[in-house]
């Protein structure tokens, strides 16, 4: 299994037979290298879509018509999208999940916000959501933007995730001591991969809190188009 961060909550993930492109914001992302699109998206499977804000959606309609690839994510967005952009998807809901070769995608409870941007202010979005991404023998949580929730405990129990990506830049979602304390509280994590957090100065800026809570885990700080292999 391959992990590449795209900066901000994007992931590259090539796992089983898929390369999953996870909440790709790569146009405008000022932690996204110029140049390397072709790079980041090649090969491209799918692309997985937590929620509609513009910091993780703004690319999900280019990449998925030059490269022909579905979008898969909340049924409500997913259907709007196909009807409207005339791309392929894959709706499904909370609880839900899908097959995409290899890998099986289980969509999850998030507590957030989800809308799109237009000239007439925020257009609904459906629901915000994280996954359970397994394959490999090996299951990855991505939480999507989220507070911490008493959920996580029955994400556990039904999945036992060892490898999570972590929102957690505060502001918007968690922050890193939140992060910690859910992981710690509701995981038995083995890899942990914090997201969401140094693309603005608004975001926490170092993953140290992160660390320090967590002892015994091996937590990863991404760098940005650097594999890491899990």
């Amino acid at each position: 299994m391959k992990i590449i961060w795209l900066g901000h909550s994007g992931f590259r993930i090539e796992i089983g037979d898929q390369v999953l492109l996870v909440d790709p914001w790569l146009t405008g992302n000022p932690m996204f290298p110029e140049g390397a699109r072709a790079e980041a998206i090649a090969g491209a499977t799918h692309i997985l879509l937590s929620h509609g804000h513009g910091d993780h959606s703004a690319d999900t309609l280019a990449i998925a018509k030059d490269l022909s690839i579905p979008a898969v994510g909340i049924y409500d967005l997913m259907s709007f999208w196909e009807e409207s952009e005339g791309i392929a998807t894959v709706g499904f809901n909370k609880g839900g999940t899908v097959t995409l070769g290899d890998v099986s995608v289980t969509m999850v409870h998030a507590v957030h916000s989800s809308s799109l941007g237009s000239a007439n202010g925020p257009v609904y979005a459906g629901s915000e959501a994280g996954f359970m991404i397994s394959g490999e023998g090996r299951t990855i949580y991505f939480t999507g933007d989220t507070d911490v929730m008493a959920d996580m405990a029955l994400f556990q129990d039904l999945h036992a995730p060892d490898i999570g990506i972590l929102c957690a830049g505060g502001h918007f979602t968690m922050g890193m001591e939140r992060a910690a304390y859910a992981a710690k509280k509701f995981f038995d994590f083995k890899t942990v991969i914090p997201c969401h957090y140094k693309t603005f100065p608004l975001l926490e800026q170092s993953a140290q809190a992160l660390k320090d809570g967590l002892p015994g885990v091996d937590v990863i700080e991404p760098e940005v188009m650097t594999p890491m292999v899990l």
